[in-house]
């Protein structure tokens, strides 16, 4: 079950959440839903996938000034941390039943990945290196601007 650690809302432009995604269960398994603007609220134009990932790395340590992202535990778990530059919150995905939406502007760092884990992540526009903030500073120095 997905839980988030902390309950603080963090994204001033639009706010992280989880979201529950719509599953369809019977004998055979589970099928678990994610449609553009049904359920990301954003037209899906990429997806990745980290996985066969080494024991203690982690993932992300950057920003997006438009990009908007779904992510998913498709086996395993993980933790990811957000920030907007005023607020930080938690969350331990870890079922493919629940998404984590993370709007612009927030910063996000992926740990804790249990062994064989796969995140899965849907995003909003096609990769663009002249939509991120690598350096942590800049982006609070930018975030803390649009306060």
């Amino acid at each position: 079950m997905a839980a988030s650690t902390t309950e603080t809302p963090v994204g001033r432009v639009k706010p992280s959440r989880l979201i529950d995604l719509e599953q369809h269960k019977d004998e055979r398994g589970c099928i678990s839903v994610a449609e553009s603007e049904w359920t990301a609220g954003f037209p899906i134009r990429r997806v990745y996938y980290l996985h066969d990932l080494t024991g203690g790395t982690s993932r992300g340590g950057h920003a997006h000034r438009e990009l908007e992202q779904l992510f998913i535990a498709a086996h395993g778990g993980f933790t990811i941390r957000v920030d907007d530059g005023h607020q930080q919150s938690s969350y331990r995905l870890d079922t493919p039943g629940t998404a984590l939406y993370v709007g612009p502007m927030v910063w996000r760092d992926l740990s804790d990945f249990t062994p064989g884990g796969v995140c899965l992540v849907l995003a909003s526009h096609h990769y663009d290196e002249a939509d991120y903030y690598r350096e942590y500073e800049e982006f609070l120095r930018d975030s803390r601007r649009q306060a």
